[in-house]
């Protein structure tokens, strides 16, 4: 989503994909007039391992530009993810979904879920890992994806992806307490 017309320093590359509300407008607004597909997904992505790339690469391929939405620290807290958790703060967390190549863009969410972000960026491509389920339009049951609703009333698609079995944050964190 950044103009390469001239070489960019890479630390400014990384720092121009991280966005707020307001600052996504005119990105989003150019990648509709283009009509590149947008897919988002969202997550904490606390300590980033081989499975969130498997996972995020996968994600992107759906579509042309993939935009994270990224649980901030306070809404970590609200997932019940642990006292230490996030370990990571938030702006380390986007800067490092940002250096990826196949990242168009982060964009920070306070809430428990991003709902209303996705119903704002309204993405032709909704992606979440497969212990959710696409299919499911109950919001009270555990396997819904939120914003699914609204992404299929605009027309857009719901899918998940598995994940890339062995790899998670907690099984890295109770390596990191055993050892």
């Amino acid at each position: 989503m950044v103009p390469y017309i001239h070489k960019l320093p890479a630390l400014e590359i990384v720092q121009s994909k991280i966005y707020t509300r307001e600052t996504l407008l005119k990105p989003l607004a150019v990648l509709r007039f283009k009509n590149r597909k947008i897919v988002f997904t969202n997550g904490c992505f606390d300590i980033l391992h081989r499975g969130h790339i498997d996972y995020l690469a996968k994600a992107s391929d759906f579509g042309g530009d993939l935009i994270i939405g990224l649980n901030s620290d306070a809404s970590v807290k609200l997932l019940n993810k642990g006292g230490l958790r996030p370990l990571q703060d938030e702006q380390t967390r986007a800067m490092i979904l940002a250096s990826m190549h196949f990242v168009s863009g982060v964009i920070l969410f306070d809430e428990e879920t991003p709902e209303d972000l996705i119903r704002f960026i309204q993405p032709d491509i909704l992606v979440k890992g497969a212990d959710y389920d696409a299919s499911e339009t109950d919001p009270n049951n555990k396997k819904y994806i939120a914003g699914s609703a609204s992404v299929r009333k605009n027309g857009g698609e719901v899918k998940t992806i598995e994940y890339l079995e062995g790899f998670s944050t907690t099984a890295i964190e109770n390596k990191i307490k055993n050892n």
